[in-house]
């Protein structure tokens, strides 16, 4: 396999948000904003290119009975050292996405692409597969997270386009949330058929 395959197969194939239907609560919960979405698909990106090709390298040093706790130990890692980078030097940002960025560690794509993935390939094929699945996610987030903002604010990455008085609050909301998620995923289903 190609490591462009490896990573068009992430963005479109095996897309985290409209295919496998991975991370929900983040996906859910973030996107109320195009730049809460884009910050949260970069954040998981940046654990999961990291965390792929760690534990890609330690596999075989890692006995199997212990093999999910130190995956976890390693994401957790990568996790804490973004969440000090964000409170540091982008602490807007880290505000607005709270408790979402420490959640990261029990994100079952990340979890899952270290089990089905890194665990069985090397390195370099690991990071292209963080790549793609992290282009894949952060994708599906930015895309919620425009439609969202532009239904529900008026506005794209803070730009006003609609007049107050035409926005729909609801799309700002959870149950807009599932709203939009679900007509994405009918186009994206459509579109793949």
């Amino acid at each position: 396999m190609s490591y462009i395959s490896i990573i068009k197969n992430g963005i479109i194939k095996e897309n985290p948000t409209f295919v496998l239907m991975l991370g929900m609560c983040p996906t859910l919960a973030t996107t109320t904003s195009a730049i809460n979405g884009l910050s949260m698909g970069l954040a998981t990106m940046f654990v999961l290119i990291c965390s792929n090709v760690v534990i890609s390298l330690i596999k075989n040093l890692t006995p199997d009975k212990v093999r999910i706790p130190v995956f976890i130990v390693v994401i957790a890692s990568f996790v804490t050292l973004l969440q000090m980078v964000m409170q540091a030097y982008l602490p807007d940002i880290y505000a607005s996405l709270g408790l979402f960025i420490p959640l990261i560690v029990v994100n079952c794509i990340i979890l899952g692409r270290a089990e089905a993935f890194a665990a069985k390939n090397g390195a370099v094929d690991s990071l292209m597969d963080g790549i793609g699945i992290g282009l894949g996610f952060t994708f599906g987030l930015t895309l919620l997270g425009i439609c969202r903002e532009v239904l529900g604010a008026g506005s794209i990455f803070g730009l006003t386009l609609i007049p107050e008085t035409y926005n729909m609050l609801m799309f700002v909301l959870p149950p807009g949330a599932f709203i939009t998620l679900g007509f994405l995923v009918a186009i994206v289903n459509k579109v793949r058929s």
